[in-house]
């Protein structure tokens, strides 16, 4: 290791089953970290960005070694992004029990039951919590949808994630991304735009009208130049006649000559599709350069629950999508609410179901959460190359199957070279006689700053 300044000795990363201490230290460089190529590297990091990266040893290091950390025994990834998910909703669950059989229609009944008695504050305490969730886990940025209820003031749960996108900022990138149903006045999707959301969105699927209510959200999107992501094509089933969702987008996009980036999510009917009538469906979406985020658990969960028999596994058209060269982002959707009583806020549990329930290799579930993702958000690189943004998370050294498939829990998480989360896990098992005490795991609490 070549450096120009040795008052002090680099600081350890330390063991995975070691001290939580690392949340708020900014890192200059990272020393014999291995990548996922599987080569050992020293990385430096300057102005929240990789300034180079070379062989261990090899990279010439100037400033103090004090914020340079010996990441030995350590695997670097890219921070995941969550593409796709709902503050407003996040750790509701409990409030309105799901019944069985619980399916779209259903648990959108009981959020809006819910809604109502939510306000500013409430969707603030929880979104934090549900935030510290995503940081500690690896994931950097999310693209959060939030709705403007029917009832009161139509943009307080806007106003309280906007609010929380500020507080955030340097730690986690949040995106606002208004959900307009087609009961939502034009002049709320105007006002959200001047208050300063990220997105534009809706669910046409759910209006009476679905093409006259996608026409409406672009011709906002027109005016105001923001992107737009759009619920899209969220059942299994195929309609009766007329397009999909995702086709009819396509089309307006295409016609308008929509420079901004317009995404569908879920766009879980395509999976339902013949070889036949899927195949010009992709190559519409190609030429309209659209993104697509599919959600595996959440889809697993709500979709196919009227089959009786080979019931549909509710994602979009994964393989489809990646031959034909559109970009395709993964996520969780929603986190313990009406929608999803489970989720975890972990990306690789997003990556365990690709490869289970997509057939997705580990590369391509990984790239699904990571590159995929800022691609579809319309975010730099992030990653080990001069120039990515630094924003990283370093995992255990194993092998990147038993990452991907959730096996890992200890994690030290950055953004833009900082370290904003340190999770390490304390483990002790008796696996004799059974006269011996049961085997207990006792995580480490997580350091997360923001």
């Amino acid at each position: 290791m070549q450096h120009d300044a040795m008052s002090s000795a680099p600081l350890a990363v330390g063991p995975p089953d070691g001290a939580a201490r690392l949340a708020g230290v900014h890192v200059a460089a990272l020393l014999g970290v291995r990548t996922v190529d599987g080569n050992v590297v020293d990385v430096e990091i300057a102005g929240g960005r990789v300034a180079a990266v070379a062989e261990s040893g090899s990279l010439p290091l100037v400033g103090d070694p004090a914020l340079w950390l010996d990441a030995s025994g350590w695997l670097a990834l890219p921070a995941a992004c969550e593409p796709h998910a709902h503050l407003d909703k996040a750790l509701t669950a409990a409030r309105s029990p799901a019944g069985t059989g619980e399916d779209l229609v259903g648990a959108v009944a009981r959020w809006r039951g819910l809604a109502p008695q939510i306000d500013g504050a409430d969707v603030l305490h929880r979104a934090r919590m549900a935030v510290e969730r995503y940081a500690a886990r690896g994931i950097t940025t999310i693209r959060t949808h939030v709705d403007a209820p029917a009832e009161g003031d139509p943009l307080r749960m806007l106003d309280a994630l906007l609010g929380l996108r500020e507080e955030l900022a340097g730690s986690v990138t949040l995106q606002v991304c208004l959900l307009g149903g087609w009961h939502t006045p034009t002049e709320v999707f105007a006002e959200a735009a001047a208050r300063g959301v990220d997105v534009l969105g809706g669910c046409p699927h759910l209006a009476p009208d679905p093409r006259a209510e996608i026409a409406r959200v672009l011709d906002v999107a027109e005016r105001t130049g923001l992107p737009v992501d759009l619920h899209a094509d969220e059942q299994t089933a195929l309609p009766d006649a007329g397009a999909l969702d995702v086709e009819e987008l396509a089309r307006q996009v295409i016609a308008r000559g929509l420079t901004q980036r317009v995404t569908a999510s879920h766009a879980v009917r395509l999976g339902s599709l013949p070889p036949e009538r899927l195949a010009p469906v992709v190559e519409l979406v190609a030429r309209a350069g659209l993104g697509v985020v599919t959600l595996p658990i959440t889809n697993l969960y709500l979709q196919g629950r009227d089959a009786t028999h080979l019931a549909p596994r509710g994602l979009t058209a994964v393989r489809a999508l990646l031959d034909a060269g559109i970009p395709l982002a993964a996520g969780a959707d929603n986190m313990r609410d009406p929608f999803n009583p489970a989720g975890s806020g972990d990306p690789f549990e997003t990556t365990s179901l690709l490869m289970t329930a997509a057939h997705l290799s580990a590369r391509e579930a990984l790239d699904a959460v990571t590159a995929g993702a800022r691609t579809v958000l319309g975010l730099p690189p992030a990653g080990l190359s001069a120039g990515d943004q630094a924003d990283l998370v370093l995992v255990p050294d194993v092998p990147l199957g038993d990452v991907l498939a959730g096996g890992e829990h200890a994690r030290v998480v950055l953004a833009g070279g900082r370290v904003v989360a340190d999770t390490r896990v304390h483990r002790s098992l008796a696996l004799g006689p059974a006269s011996r005490p049961a085997a207990t795991e006792v995580p480490e609490p997580d350091q997360l700053v923001r």
